[in-house]
């Protein structure tokens, strides 16, 4: 049975969030959802990036590692494909708004290992998406993730102005809050069948 467009995207943001359901990418969220700045241009990146990695490890996979036979290839190939993209986003940040690029420190290179943007991509390989259903999924994974951060970084900014016990401030507020926001997640989109 064919995914419909609307379930890829339900599942991309919501029932399937890479972030709060899979546990994939949380370095760069827990990292970089401090402040909402940083937050939204991690989310742009990682969005561009799951949308071009997308489209381009579907062109690889299927119009050269299938045909030749070289589907062993597929995890290199897609990681060179993602550090490529990384890189290009890095580039244009640089270029483009130094402010952000200082902000989002070694974060924007770590893009390169992100799990979550490999797991768009194999995932895509794995389902046997069609071009336009492994576009739309990167787009609704991307979605996701950038919610979840935008969500994440608005409770962290919030939660600087409570008095939070001096044993869980940092590090282990933020897993607190994903633990809550995971819960949320799986309870509300848990009933949906997949």
């Amino acid at each position: 049975m064919e995914d419909s467009l609307f379930s890829i995207a339900i599942n991309g943001i919501f029932v399937k969030n890479f972030l709060l359901v899979q546990f994939l990418g949380l370095c760069s969220f827990v990292g970089v959802s401090k402040e909402t700045k940083s937050a939204v241009g991690m989310s742009a990146a990682v969005l561009f990036v799951m949308i071009m990695a997308s489209v381009a490890s579907f062109l690889i996979y299927t119009y050269l590692l299938l045909p030749f036979g070289l589907t062993f290839l597929t995890t290199i190939s897609f990681i060179i494909v993602i550090a490529f993209l990384v890189q290009l986003v890095e580039f244009i940040i640089r270029k483009f708004s130094p402010p952000l690029y200082r902000s989002l420190g070694i974060f924007l290179p770590l893009i390169t290992t992100n799990c979550a943007i490999l797991g768009v991509v194999i995932l895509n390989a794995r389902l046997d998406y069609n071009f336009v259903q492994s576009l739309f999924y990167g787009i609704s994974a991307g979605l996701g993730y950038s919610m979840v951060m935008l969500f994440m970084s608005a409770i962290r900014e919030k939660a600087n102005s409570l008095k939070v016990p001096e044993a869980i401030e940092g590090l282990p507020h933020a897993f607190f809050i994903t633990t809550l926001l995971s819960m949320a997640f799986v309870s509300y989109f848990g009933v949906i069948p997949t």
